[in-house]
């Protein structure tokens, strides 16, 4: 962002031009503040969908339990195969994977998720 713009003295710069500055770079602040809260949040939703997976593997099948629908509609069930497991991959779209090929995909997007934080970061 900041490489590719033309390197301006603020001492000869109008109070426009200063004004004008000012604002384009709280906008990209604001912008890189919104994309680590965006990534918290995202890591914060695929730590919980790994600590879910890792509770399910363990429960024994028959298991009572309640489905979310939704963020805040549960209907109950009962667990049938925890060997196989729906996972969203982004705009509606689930693929059914393995419970091993769930977690690793968990651990593979948390992953990156740090990745793009510590890139924000820098």
């Amino acid at each position: 962002m900041a490489a590719s713009t033309p390197r301006m003295e603020i001492e000869k710069m109008s109070v426009e031009q200063v004004r004008a500055l000012k604002e384009q770079v709280d906008m990209e602040v604001n912008l890189l503040q919104d994309s680590l809260n965006n990534l918290r949040s995202a890591n914060a939703r695929l730590e919980l969908a790994s600590t879910a997976l890792n509770d399910l593997a363990v429960r024994p099948r028959g298991k009572k339990m309640l489905v979310p629908l939704t963020a805040s509609l549960y209907v109950p069930g009962k667990l049938d195969d925890a060997e196989k497991v729906l996972v969203d991959v982004g705009t509606g779209y689930f693929i059914e994977k393995t419970m091993a090929e769930g977690k690793d995909y968990c651990e593979r997007k948390i992953a990156l998720l740090k990745s793009n934080y510590d890139q924000l970061l820098e």
